[in-house]
């Protein structure tokens, strides 16, 4: 029988792989569900995180889908350990871990985003985050672009989820990519702000003040009916925070961030001036 996961992280990720496997079959949950033996509802639960299926189960589900290779090795290997509260991903490779980001982003009613080294990823420019990723393999650079331009999705939709950003100045002045790379990227934010579910606070480069973005970066997403989720993302690895115990002291951290970012017009203003001593220096 399969275990009650209550939503983790690794179990919600691990649904929407199955999902994504299932529709690309061409399967309804009734279908795929009469096919292998077990109610539809099995499958929702299973598509949905709510419980974690067995290795044995997602053997079973994927072989009906003609799921093969790395693939069926890598969701019957995720099983393992899906219904632990918090999840540390390595090695995951750039799909998987922008699968799993997406699924938390399309499914998130709000996230903030604290950026201290980098602009967020929802926010960045295909040639910014192109820039961004300089040191990957050359093969891997276009697919990385085009999903994380297509994660903008979630910001324009018709039900757009609620962003907020908190950016270091320093990510700002930085010109990773060169002067007229990062001059469209800040002519991007400024577009961003006009929209009414986007919201932009600048770190100040300068503080008297020690605050949580000293730390590191961090994302927290918030959601309907589940608990909120916590994403440290490392050089190689990254972690998803579920549990109550390590997921709560993030709020408060964000609202003491409140406290030392710039207003969103003193932010509007910084991004229009760095902006503009950025147009002297573009090619």
């Amino acid at each position: 029988m399969a275990g009650k996961s209550e939503h983790t992280p690794k179990a919600r990720a691990l649904g929407a792989e199955l999902r994504e496997c299932r529709t690309a079959a061409g399967l309804t949950q009734q279908q795929l569900g009469e096919q292998i033996g077990i109610s539809y509802v099995s499958i929702s639960r299973y598509e949905t995180g709510t419980r974690t299926p067995k290795p044995e189960d997602v053997a079973q589900i994927l072989a009906t889908l003609g799921v093969t290779g790395d693939r069926y090795s890598s969701l019957v290997e995720m099983t393992r350990g899906a219904d632990q509260p918090n999840w540390l991903d390595t090695g995951v490779g750039i799909r998987k871990e922008l699968t799993r980001l997406i699924h938390f982003e399309r499914t998130a009613t709000a996230i903030t985003d604290v950026a201290t080294n980098i602009i967020p990823g929802l926010l960045q420019t295909a040639d910014y985050a192109r820039a961004v990723m300089a040191d990957m393999a050359s093969d891997e650079i276009e697919p990385y672009v085009t999903m994380r331009v297509g994660r903008r999705e979630v910001l324009t939709r018709r039900n757009p989820v609620r962003f907020t950003a908190f950016i270091s100045e320093t990510a700002l002045r930085d010109r990773i990519g060169g002067a007229d790379v990062m001059l469209d990227q800040l002519r991007h934010l400024e577009m961003a702000m006009e929209s009414d579910n986007i919201t932009i606070h600048v770190i100040p480069a300068v503080s008297e003040r020690w605050h949580p973005a000293h730390v590191g970066s961090f994302s927290y997403y918030t959601f309907a009916k589940t608990s909120p989720i916590v994403h440290l993302e490392h050089y190689s690895s990254a972690v998803f925070l579920y549990d109550d115990v390590d997921v709560v002291s993030y709020a408060p951290a964000l609202a003491t961030l409140r406290e030392v970012v710039m207003s969103r017009d003193h932010s509007a203003n910084l991004i229009a001036d760095i902006a503009r001593d950025l147009e002297g220096a573009a090619p």
